[in-house]
């Protein structure tokens, strides 16, 4: 893992590297910066492969730089593709981005197997990727100069004024985080999983070059064979991101999906030292006993975090700077800590289990939706249509066949948090229903383009890009690369994915049973015990350390001085912060009441 940082046009030099000395924290082995007229191209190195010098970064080769940011886990089969073209002089996964770049042009990334954030530069002209489902984040703004970031820290110090981007907000109460292109800055933005940037004359183009949904469904209808080629891939996955020249760990719950990663890598002949959190005084919440199960079934090491109210507590503010922007996952505090000791245990890698959820149907809401979408069939529902359009109830359920019985889309995500109606009512501005759409519309239309129609694929395909891309796997990054750790998500290796969507959807669900095709696959490795458990999920008592330390009061404060929501309203989700219904609500006024605190009163 590294940071990529750069700019095209004019700058101040030393402005210039005060904001690249914000990103140190992605790399400690190395900074190095190309610094020309009217271009400034630099990075932060963590060296995890390749470990010489001749390793450093930006790379140079005749007229082109690079900067990379992740992990290209199939670069020596493609160096060995290269060889006859290229002169290869270390043995990084950098280097095989430029031949690559100057053998197949700008398709070079349609070959890439990894997770990246890359900036190339060639002659004129700058180019800028994410990975195919966003595991690394990329940045930039475009106004006297074009520069770019792999966190937005690095380019605030350019802003003439901070200002907040509305659509973040609007999009970050329904959905968790804001979604692409939106940051809360006004004037940056980030590209979304799947897309690439060009510069060049000072004009900006985004285009995307990957989409699962290109993937053709039913090719694969017969259940032994889907078990049988996702069983082959998923291990393949998970065996080429055990390739480090430093230190590896992994993360252990009390789940199927890190015991997953844990079993094939022993089958590839890695024991990895685990990971697991705990709390001191919550035990509802603590995964502790399951994982330690799970470690003595395969016999690996685990070591057990646990975390006081005061370990959160002290920890939460240090990991709202470190995100920059509002976030709405609670999860990412006690992650935070969980990092910080794996890293003072010496580790530089970590194998963590997201998007297996997204992918084989891992939450119980997937089923409940499936089950709802039949209403939509109903022939005599115009009574049932009039009954919600005359009646209200704050319960998402509520919601969900209001929107149905009015042939509206029903899913917006497994993170869908305030709805337009609760944010209506809440907020002192008027909020239409179906306003939040916009920030998804998009994505919803290149689905009903497509050839894909069974309604669990769109689950799978707007959770893969919104809630694991811009939630899960924006808390991963910037907590791991807090500590200067490279995080690794073998669920998430796109020919894995693209495999899913080419298996008959109905093999994922009409069984009934969550995570059916991945159960299938793994059972041989785990035993009935580990199989059966229920999905806990990396809960933690984050609302009753914010009621103990009494910090809910900042959002009442914020609220007086912004005047954003009505007092009334708001009150009545303070006053309900023990119920479960809306404990995400409120954290999520927290986040941003902490984050408006801290660049606007």
């Amino acid at each position: 893992m590294c940071a990529i940082f750069g700019i095209l046009g004019e700058y101040d030099g030393a402005l210039a590297r005060t904001a690249l000395a914000k990103l140190s924290h992605r790399g400690k082995d190395h900074c190095g910066v190309v610094e020309k007229n009217n271009l400034f191209f630099a990075h932060h190195r963590l060296s995890v492969q390749d470990l010489s010098s001749t390793a450093h970064q930006p790379l140079i080769h005749n007229n082109i730089l690079l900067s990379f940011n992740g992990e290209i886990y199939n670069h020596k089969e493609l160096r060995e593709e290269l060889r006859d073209t290229f002169n290869f002089k270390t043995s990084s996964d950098s280097e095989v981005l430029i031949a690559a770049y100057e053998k197949w042009g700008v398709d070079f990334v349609q070959y890439l197997r990894g997770m990246f954030a890359i900036a190339l530069f060639d002659t004129d002209t700058l180019f800028l990727f994410r990975d195919r489902l966003g595991k690394k984040p990329l940045f930039f703004m475009n106004d006297s100069s074009f520069r770019f970031a792999s966190e937005i820290k690095a380019l605030t110090p350019f802003l003439q004024k901070k200002q907040m981007n509305d659509d973040a907000l609007m999009s970050y109460l329904s959905f968790l985080a804001p979604t692409p292109p939106h940051t809360f800055f006004q004037g940056i933005q980030k590209l979304a999983a799947g897309e690439y940037l060009i510069f060049k004359n000072k004009e900006v183009h985004v285009k995307r070059y990957f989409d699962l949904l290109d993937n053709t469904p039913n090719i694969i209808t017969s259940r032994d064979e889907a078990v049988h080629k996702l069983g082959v891939l998923l291990e393949e996955s998970i065996s080429m991101r055990l390739d480090s020249d430093v230190p590896m760990a992994t993360l252990l719950s009390g789940g199927i999906d890190s015991a997953t990663i844990n079993a094939y890598a022993l089958k590839a002949g890695k024991k990895l030292q685990s990971y697991t959190l705990g709390y001191d005084t919550y035990n509802k919440y603590d995964e502790r006993d399951k994982a330690r199960e799970t470690a003595e079934f395969l016999g690996i090491e685990n070591k057990e975090i646990i975390i006081s109210q005061n370990d959160f507590l002290t920890a939460s503010e240090k990991v709202l700077d470190i995100m920059d922007e509002p976030l709405n996952d609670p999860a990412a505090v006690p992650l935070y800590i969980l990092f910080e000791n794996i890293a003072q245990d010496g580790y530089k890698v970590v194998l963590s289990g997201e998007g297996s959820d997204e992918l084989f149907l891992g939450y119980k809401q997937y089923f409940e939706f499936l089950d709802i979408e039949q209403a939509k069939d109903l022939k005599h529902k115009n009574w049932l249509k009039n009954y919600f359009k005359a009646n209200y109830s704050p319960n998402r359920e509520w919601e969900h066949y209001k929107r149905i019985f009015n042939n509206r889309l029903l899913f917006r995500t497994s993170g869908e948090n305030f709805t337009d109606l609760q944010k209506n009512i809440l907020m002192k501005r008027n909020v239409k229903d179906d306003q939040a759409l916009k920030y998804i519309h998009d994505y919803r239309k290149r689905f009903e383009l497509s050839s894909h129609t069974d309604e669990s694929i769109w689950y799978s395909y707007i959770d893969l890009n919104i809630y694991q891309a811009e939630n899960f796997l924006t808390k991963l990054d910037r907590m791991s690369m807090a500590h200067t750790i490279e995080s690794r998500t073998p669920f998430l290796d796109h020919k894995l994915a693209s495999l899913v969507f080419n298996i008959s959807p109905e093999l994922r669900y009409k069984d009934q049973i969550v995570k059916s095709l991945l159960k299938s696959v793994i059972k041989p490795h785990l035993n009935e015990t580990i199989l059966l458990r229920k999905k806990k999920g990396f809960s933690n008592p984050y609302m009753e350390y914010l009621i103990n330390a009494d910090k809910l009061k900042l959002i009442e404060k914020v609220n007086n001085e912004t005047n954003m929501f009505k007092k009334n309203e708001l009150n009545k989700y303070l006053s309900t912060s023990n119920n479960i219904k809306f404990k995400h609500h409120i954290w999520g006024l927290y986040i941003l009441s902490f984050w408006i605190n801290k660049h606007f009163l």
